[in-house]
């Protein structure tokens, strides 16, 4: 990959023109542009409106991924969108910065624009940095996501190092800051977590960020301490996405500090499976799988203190039957713990495929299976994509070099959005059918009876 460490400017209303004339144009477009505030708090003009929708609506990067990208325009087109976008993120309206940074990260979450973001990365950079710094709730939320997506476009180098030394002590201050947005926060943890995985070279600054996450999941600790229940609080959403951050760091750790942190943590970790909350039980099953699998790659017939009480507990979760708990929380639970506990006590993991294109991929462990999870929560369905042609996942999920396709398998690959309604249709009608009939017979037994 190319090192450019070249900063490009951001670019309002036209290119730098020759001559005081040319000058003179282009500021006055640049200031019709910062006063006209396309898409303000209270209204927008409809001549405003036409004239940026056509980069500043997040769901046209979100809704079919690249292949819309594709139908609507050349490469050209698609920069073209993506500058106004970088310049919409200065706006003084906060929710177009969110629109802009948003629609941001859909489009890096959809197609690979590496040259594009190689030239624009510190022009970019600084806007997240602005947005996270001055920003509220959805918008630094949305500037994290947009950061993760960065790093991830940009892979391990010195370009994303320098994203993640600019942005992470913003990143670790928002995630301790008691009185900013809980979800803001539960972002910013998430992006912590991966960017550092991404672009981190120094062990110290490894070791660091796993203590700030440390520091955040551990809090559940202390309200289990004297409670047979560990009570669900705002803060949970928190502690979970800072358990899973510090799960996938723990991957890349060293061998000793693996054993350190299994040591600290391996007591503690199972108090967590009594929360009242279905999602931070689930995380710290999985958490569990995961360290008895580093473990075991270590010492392969590692066994924890208290074995029976962690698996007697494991085979409840797997078998809850609560009736004060939801039904999709208990189907959701019983799937999960089935699999911890398969881990636990036979060391097994049920092989899951993913398919992408033309390639599958198998997970076959909880590490890896980890590691997809966090990144289809940074890339959401645009994982598929980079899957295909990301050099630095394929690397992670050793896929080998991305697989080259001509055009006319491309396009027999390709699913229009009209074929994909009528399937989509077809199978609604067929599984409605299908109750009916299901229905009718359990009508004609009840009349029988």
């Amino acid at each position: 990959m190319p090192k450019n460490k070249k900063r490009n400017t951001v670019h309002r209303g036209g290119g730098a023109g020759g001559g005081s004339g040319a000058a003179a144009a282009t500021a006055a477009t640049a200031s019709q542009h910062r006063n006209v505030q396309p898409f303000s708090d209270e209204d927008a003009s409809i001549e405003t409106m036409s004239h940026c929708s056509g980069y500043s609506d997040p769901s046209s990067f979100a809704e079919d991924g690249p292949e819309v990208l594709e139908e609507e325009g050349s490469q050209e087109d698609l920069e073209y969108k993506l500058k106004g976008l970088i310049d919409l993120t200065l706006d003084k309206s906060a929710k177009t910065r969110q629109a802009a940074l948003e629609g941001l990260r859909n489009a890096l979450a959809s197609k690979m624009l590496y040259e594009f973001l190689l030239e624009r990365r510190m022009t970019l950079t600084d806007s997240i940095e602005r947005c996270l710094r001055k920003g509220k709730g959805d918008e630094q939320r949305a500037a994290a996501a947009l950061a993760s997506a960065l790093c991830v476009q940009l892979g391990p180098g010195i370009e994303s190092e320098e994203v993640l030394k600019t942005l992470g002590p913003i990143l670790k201050k928002i995630i301790c800051d008691g009185t900013a947005s809980v979800q803001a926060r539960q972002t910013c943890a998430t992006c912590f977590g991966v960017c550092c995985f991404i672009a981190t070279d120094d062990i110290t600054e490894l070791y660091a960020t796993l203590e700030c996450l440390e520091n955040i999941f551990s809090k559940s600790y202390l309200q289990e301490k004297d409670a047979n229940l560990v009570r669900s609080s705002p803060n949970t959403g928190l502690h979970i996405s800072s358990l899973l951050a510090w799960t996938l760091l723990l991957t890349i750790c060293p061998i000793s500090e693996v054993k350190k942190k299994l040591e600290m943590h391996f007591r503690k970790l199972p108090g967590l499976l009594s929360s009242e909350a279905v999602d931070l039980r689930i995380a710290a099953g999985e958490s569990l799988a995961l360290l008895f699998e580093l473990a075991r790659g270590v010492e392969s017939d590692f066994l924890c203190d208290d074995m029976d009480s962690l698996t007697q507990m494991l085979r409840s979760l797997a078998t809850d039957g609560n009736k004060h708990r939801a039904k999709v929380d208990k189907r959701k639970q019983r799937s999960v713990f089935r699999d911890v506990l398969r881990a636990v006590e036979e060391q097994d993991f049920p092989t899951e495929t993913v398919k992408f294109g033309p390639e599958r991929m198998y997970i076959d462990c909880w590490v890896k299976k980890h590691t997809y999870d966090m990144f289809k929560e940074v890339l959401g369905s645009g994982l598929q994509y980079h899957l295909q042609s990301n050099e630095f996942l394929r690397n992670v999920f050793e896929l080998g070099p991305p697989v080259m396709l001509d055009a006319a398998a491309l396009k027999t690959m390709k699913i229009s959005r009209f074929e994909r309604h009528l399937h989509n249709s077809a199978a609604f009608k067929a599984r409605t059918k299908a109750r009916s009939k299901c229905r009718d017979k359990r009508a004609d037994v009840g009349e029988f009876f």
